[in-house]
C-alpha cells in the first residue's frame, strides 16, 4: 500500500472560501483522533473541519476507513475525500480539511470539487512512499570478524538498519524474506553466525 512521504498543509481560495488540507502519517484510529484534535484547537475559527481517514493493518488485511462532513451537507466534504485517499491507494494516514466561508455558497457540486481538489493537492505536494512488510533479524558475532560482514551487508540486497558495538557487535537487518538472508549470511560468514528473528518490520520506500 502506499502512504504519504511526510505530513504537510497545503491552502486554495475558492470564491472567498478558505479551504485548508492537514495531512499526517498515522498507526492507528487514536493518532487519527489526537492529529484532528490538533488541527481544530489550531483553527476555532473554522466554520468546517471535514475529514477522511484509511488505515490498514498488515498484518490481518483489515481497513478502517471513515470519514465525517463536519456539517457540510452529507456527502460533499469527508466522503469525496475518502474517495481521493481510495482512489490512491493510501494507507495510515488522516486528512483534515478545514474551510473558513466566504460567503459565496457553493453548492454541492462546488463543495465536492473544492474539498476532494485540495486534498489532492496537498497530497501531490507531501509525496507518496510504499509501506513493505520485511522481516527484522539480529546478528552477532565477535569484533575482529564485524568489520567484514558490516561491509559486505552494506552492498548485499538486504537493509542493514543498526549497528551495536557490544560485548559482540550486533547487526540488526531488514529483509523481505528470511530464507535467501540466511543463507547470504551462511555463505558470507562460513557458517558461523546466525540470525536470531526479532518480527516483522514495515519499512517506507521509494
Amino acid at each position: 500500500m502506499g502512504v504519504i512521504a511526510r505530513g504537510g498543509e497545503h491552502e486554495v481560495e475558492i470564491q472567498r472560501s478558505l479551504f485548508r488540507c492537514a495531512l499526517a502519517r498515522v498507526e492507528d484510529v487514536e493518532d487519527a483522533r489526537t492529529f484532528i484534535a490538533r488541527v481544530r484547537k489550531a483553527g476555532p475559527d473554522a466554520t468546517h473541519h471535514c475529514t477522511a481517514l484509511r488505515i490498514g493493518d498488515p498484518d490481518s488485511g483489515a481497513l478502517v476507513a471513515r470519514s465525517n462532513d463536519d456539517g457540510e451537507p452529507a456527502g460533499t466534504a469527508g466522503a469525496p475525500m475518502l474517495e481521493v485517499l481510495t482512489r490512491r491507494e493510501l494507507t495510515d494516514v488522516v486528512a483534515v480539511v478545514s474551510r473558513w466561508f466566504g460567503g459565496t455558497k457553493l453548492g454541492a457540486g462546488g463543495l465536492i470539487r473544492a474539498y476532494s481538489g485540495v486534498l489532492a493537492e496537498t497530497l501531490d505536494v507531501v509525496g507518496r512512499l510504499r509501506r513493505v512488510r520485511h522481516h527484522e533479524l539480529m546478528v552477532s558475532v565477535p569484533h575482529d570478524r564485524a568489520g567484514r560482514l558490516e561491509n559486505d551487508l552494506r552492498h548485499s540486497p538486504f537493509r542493514l538498519r543498526d549497528v551495536d558495538y557490544g560485548v559482540d557487535v550486533t547487526l540488526t537487518v531488514a529483509v523481505a524474506e528470511v530464507a535467501p538472508f540466511e543463507e547470504w549470511l551462511a555463505e558470507h560468514s562460513g557458517g558461523g553466525a546466525a540470525a536470531v528473528y526479532i518480527g516483522p518490520r514495515d519499512l517506507y520506500l521509494p
